[in-house]
């Protein structure tokens, strides 16, 4: 009995293990098949749906109540990716709405975002999400994760572009609090990953004002919104 029992702990222990081993996907090959699709020419092609929701920063909130569309992440995006997939037919979906945190998104997640047959759902709240608390919002995001995935879509997490009034500097600040989350849950479900706020932390530590990339105290301006294009494209590539 003891030999069966020790056996039994160490397949549950090799278990947990490989549950361990997951990570967040790697951006050269997670979107292999999308970029597949992307290369090819009419009639063999077929429109590609990105879907972005999220709050006021992928809605293109500039500086309140400026709504500039074109120059926010996703139309910027956009225009990489045409650069790069010229026989490409790409629609780019906002589902974003300002002010929304995960709960309310989640709540809307089947009827405004996988209506649309996404081949990739990028998903921005943690922003907002600071208000709510940690598990609710963790709750809201697997929820919205667990239900793309199940439809066979690609899901891009993005950690939290800045607040002013968080020192981004400061240890274990709110937002970097909320960042470990939105990691942890990539490695969790295997995900994409654009972790906005060390791209933001980054240019700080090398010198430069955070005001150079902020259009108002929490909606970055068109260079913001570059540094996460920037990241976002190696996915594509």
């Amino acid at each position: 009995m003891r030999n069966i029992y020790l056996i039994f702990l160490t397949a549950v222990l090799l278990s947990c293990q490989a549950t361990n081993k997951i990570t967040k996907a790697d951006p050269s090959d997670y979107l292999e098949n999308i970029k597949s699709e992307l290369k090819k020419q009419w009639p063999e092609n077929r429109t590609i749906n990105l879907v972005f929701h999220g709050h006021s920063v992928p809605a293109g909130f500039f500086k309140t109540p400026l709504v500039n569309t074109l120059e926010s992440y996703p139309y910027l995006l956009l225009h990489e990716l045409k650069a790069r997939y010229p026989y490409a037919v790409i629609n780019i979906i906002i589902t974003a709405i300002g002010g929304e945190n995960s709960l309310n998104g989640e709540k809307r997640f089947d009827s405004d975002v996988l209506v649309h047959k996404p081949d990739v759902i990028f998903i921005d709240y943690a922003l907002n999400d600071r208000y709510e608390g940690f598990e609710k919002s963790k709750e809201a995001w697997s929820c919205m994760i667990k239900n793309a995935l199940k439809k066979d879509v690609k899901v891009i997490l993005l950690t939290p572009s800045p607040d002013q009034n968080v020192n981004i500097l400061e240890p274990d600040n709110i937002l970097e609090q909320y960042t470990e989350q939105v990691r942890n849950l990539a490695k969790q479900y295997g995900t994409g990953l654009v972790d906005s706020y060390e791209l933001f932390r980054n240019k700080v530590l090398e010198g430069d004002s955070l005001s150079i990339y902020m259009s108002q105290v929490n909606h970055p301006n068109r260079k913001g919104h570059e540094l996460i294009v920037n990241e976002m494209i190696k996915y594509f590539e």
